[in-house]
C-alpha cells in the first residue's frame, strides 16, 4: 500500500499525456499525494500555500509580461529595428556580443534581467534581424538561425556568469553544501573561480558570434 503515495506521478503523466491544464494537473497531483499519505486536506493546502509563499519571488517576472505587450503594441520593436538600420557596421554578431557583455556584467551585480522575455524577443532578436538584413533580405532559415542564436547567447551569459554574484542563491547553496560535506569552501572562493569561466565563455561565444555573421555576408 506504500506505492499508493506515488499516485501523484501517475496523475502528472496522464495529465500531460492528455494535454490538460498544467497548473490544475500539478495541484491535483499534490492533493492526491498528500491525501494518500494520510494528511488532512487542511495540512495539504497549508503545505502548498507555504511552498508558494516561500518561492513567490520566482514568479515576479510574470508582472513584466503585460508591460512588454503594451510597449510592443506601441511600436517598440519597430523603433528598435529603425534605430539599428541607421547604424553602420553593426552586425547581428556584434549585437549579440554587446548583449552578452551586458548579461554577464548584470549577473555579476546580481541584477536579474529575465532575458528571454524582457530582452531577447522584443529587442535583441528584431535588432539582430534588422542588422543582418541591411545588405540583403533574410531567408526563413536565416531568421530561425538568428532567433536561435539570440536565445543561445542569453543562455550562455546567464548560465556561465550567474555565480559571479556572491549572494546569489546558487553560490550560497554550493557553499553550504560543500561545507556540510566537510570542505572549507566560502562563497568568495566560488565567485573567484567563476570569473575565469565567465571570461572564457565571453571569448568563445564572442568568437562564434563573429563567425556567425559571415553567413550573412556571403552570396545566396
Amino acid at each position: 500500500m506504500e506505492y499508493i503515495r506515488l499516485i501523484g506521478i501517475i496523475i502528472i503523466i496522464l495529465g500531460f499525456a492528455f494535454k490538460l491544464d498544467t497548473i490544475a494537473v500539478v495541484v491535483a497531483a499534490a492533493l492526491a499525494t498528500g491525501l494518500a499519505s494520510g494528511m488532512s486536506i487542511n495540512h495539504v493546502l497549508t503545505i502548498i500555500g507555504k511552498g508558494f509563499m516561500d518561492n513567490r519571488m520566482v514568479s515576479l517576472f510574470f508582472l513584466t509580461l503585460p508591460m512588454i505587450g503594451v510597449v510592443e503594441s506601441h511600436g517598440m520593436k519597430q523603433a528598435a529595428v529603425n534605430g539599428i538600420s541607421k547604424i553602420k557596421n553593426l552586425s547581428a554578431g556584434k549585437i549579440f556580443n554587446i548583449y552578452l557583455a551586458i548579461r554577464e556584467i548584470t549577473d555579476a551585480f546580481g541584477i536579474a534581467l529575465s532575458g528571454q522575455v524582457q530582452f531577447i524577443r522584443p529587442l535583441i532578436n528584431p535588432m539582430a534581424q534588422a542588422a543582418a538584413s541591411i545588405k540583403q533580405p533574410l531567408t526563413e532559415k536565416q531568421i530561425d538561425l538568428i532567433k536561435g542564436r539570440a536565445a543561445a547567447t542569453d543562455n550562455f551569459g546567464n548560465f556561465f556568469a550567474q555565480n559571479l554574484f556572491i549572494a546569489s542563491s546558487g553560490v550560497l547553496l554550493m557553499a553550504s553544501t560543500m561545507k556540510s560535506l566537510g570542505h572549507n569552501v566560502s562563497p568568495a572562493n566560488i565567485v573567484l573561480y567563476s570569473i575565469p569561466v565567465a571570461v572564457i565563455t565571453f571569448i568563445i561565444v564572442g568568437y562564434y558570434n563573429i563567425r556567425f555573421d559571415k553567413q550573412f555576408n556571403s552570396d545566396k
